[in-house]
């Protein structure tokens, strides 16, 4: 399930990466409980913790210029999530609180809309298949240790072989977290028939972020572009409400169905 918001603001001035400014948004408009059950909780995997839920960046008119992003005039959001009762708490309480604050810009909400499933191909009996674009850049990493013994991060591009396999393998996990099966995701990764494929990337479709947190910052290496998407079923709809890669619940991965 997705939501589109639109909401207007005349000026509207953040961080150029304001990731983390939308996903307090997010947490403060659904209710008390619903938030304390995503931040405490959410579905827990090992040591893991998946939050089922991810949003884009937002669309409207901007300029960028001295650390900062101006948006001007009307603006969308999309969130997706594969618990309903997350984006329906938070369509209740934007409906119920028209009138809110973001990153100290005033704005006013316009509309909250349940977007339709989007068509896709169905290349053989339940699987799915679909060209894709991001609407938050995709992020995946290995962590890999130098010979010194220090530890160092590495995020592959969507031209390596280790950027689809990290995918799969982080879609293979949040199937498990929710009891999905995944003995056919299994199987189609055994035979070569899933895939995230890029379609068209390039070099422009780096964008590097540095994430605020207490005491200093992480630095996260993400890729925008058109892809192609080819899934068991269940796990493509996973894919299309929660996410590809890492970090959703921090506005990274989300993608739509483009023709």
């Amino acid at each position: 399930m997705r939501l589109v918001i639109s909401f207007r603001a005349e000026t509207l001035t953040l961080p150029v990466h304001y990731n983390l400014l939308l996903q307090g948004f997010i947490y403060g408009h659904v209710s008390e409980e619903v938030a304390r059950w995503l931040h405490d909780e959410g579905i827990v995997l090992g040591r893991r913790k998946f939050k089922g839920f991810t949003f884009s960046r937002l669309f409207g008119r901007y300029e960028v210029g001295e650390g900062a992003i101006r948006f001007h005039g009307p603006l969308r959001l999309y969130v997706g999530s594969v618990f309903p009762r997350v984006l329906e708490s938070l369509a209740e309480n934007l409906l119920r609180e028209p009138s809110f604050r973001l990153g100290g810009g005033e704005c006013e909400l316009e509309s909250v809309e349940v977007e339709p499933a989007p068509e896709v191909e169905r290349p053989e009996p339940g699987w799915a298949e679909a060209r894709v674009g991001t609407l938050s850049p995709i992020t995946v990493h290995r962590t890999l240790y130098t010979a010194e013994g220090r530890k160092k991060t590495y995020f592959p591009s969507p031209r390596e072989g280790d950027f689809v396999e990290l995918v799969l393998d982080n879609l293979e996990r949040k199937a498990v977290a929710l009891r999905l099966d995944v003995d056919e995701l299994r199987r189609g990764r055994e035979e070569g028939r899933c895939n995230v494929a890029p379609i068209r990337v390039s070099s422009r479709d780096l964008k590097v972020f540095k994430l605020p947190y207490p005491g200093g910052g992480t630095v996260v290496k993400a890729w925008t572009g058109l892809y192609r998407l080819k899934l068991p079923e269940p796990i493509f709809w996973l894919a299309y409400d929660a996410g590809l890669g890492d970090r959703n619940a921090q506005g990274f991965g989300m993608v739509k169905v483009v023709t």
